[in-house]
């Protein structure tokens, strides 16, 4: 049931909501745009919004902290990924609400 699914899934939510997160998302679904998955500096993910890199890093974390992204050092750089796996518990969120009022649609229907 929709309603038993732990916090991390409002997390997740939460940091979808937000239209600047879901294109740092997208920039790394498909790896800055250029259509291949990986992962990317913060300063890359940074460079087509006009905010500062802080403004940026803190739309990062607040991905980090909902399980959508993973964010590493590699020397003096911070590398970020998306983790797909994250969105797993969400989707399924979805999904259950699709299903349900299809349901009850259909139900109307007949």
């Amino acid at each position: 049931m929709v309603e038993n699914y732990p916090g991390h899934v409002d997390r997740a939510f939460h940091a979808l909501s937000d239209q600047t997160r879901r294109a740092i998302l997208y920039r790394l679904a498909t790896g800055g745009g250029g259509g291949a998955s990986g992962s990317l500096t913060v300063g890359h993910l940074a460079a087509p919004f006009e905010m500062s890199l802080a403004a940026v890093s803190k739309h990062i974390q607040v991905l980090v902290d909902a399980g959508l992204v993973s964010k590493e050092r590699d020397g003096r750089v911070r590398r970020c990924a998306m983790n797909f796996d994250g969105l797993r518990d969400a989707t399924e969120v979805v999904r259950w609400f699709q299903k349900f009022w299809g349901d009850q649609l259909d139900s109307l229907e007949r």
